[in-house]
């Protein structure tokens, strides 16, 4: 397996991760696939400097992505990030998740990151955990928020501090 930072001609295997976890209805709030032209402008607006996407690859495979985005878009906020992780559905309980967490949190202050956010779902059980198990701890929760199915679903924010 080899990490390394997303291109362009990634795009359409990072949508197609992202397109697989919506029906779970455990990761995106999205409820229908979103397609390579529609998440062009969200993948050029990254860069290796301090938003990255990264992959995680195998034989030329992408098995999964982590993206920084910027927190609430605002320049007080610059050092804040919230992060978002997605595994191709064969590769889930893998340890590629863990991989990605633990080099974003690694990565942070290269990246001038002071502070990462995950929302997650509340139901999204296998999401929370492996963020705990890094040290996120539950800055917020947000009951209800979501409708998926006709389901009312949690959203719970979880934050790290990496200074």
């Amino acid at each position: 397996m080899h990490l390394r930072h997303a291109v362009e001609n990634d795009l359409p295997a990072i949508v197609d991760i992202y397109n697989s976890t919506i029906p779970s209805r455990m990761v995106t709030a999205d409820t229908t696939p979103v397609t390579v032209e529609s998440r062009l402008a969200w993948f050029r607006e990254h860069n290796p400097q301090n938003r990255p996407i990264w992959v995680v690859e195998d034989g030329g495979i992408i098995l999964g992505w982590l993206s920084f985005s910027s927190f609430y878009n605002r320049p007080a906020y610059h050092s804040t990030t919230e992060i978002s992780i997605y595994i191709a559905k064969e590769s889930r309980g893998k340890g590629i998740g863990k991989k990605l967490l633990s080099k974003a949190i690694q990565e942070c202050p290269k990246l001038g990151i002071t502070t990462i956010l995950g929302f997650i779902f509340g139901h999204n059980e296998p999401s929370l955990q492996l963020f705990l198990k890094y040290n996120f701890e539950r800055w917020g929760f947000l009951p209800k928020v979501a409708i998926l199915d006709g389901i009312e679903r949690d959203l719970v924010i979880l934050g790290l501090r990496v200074v």
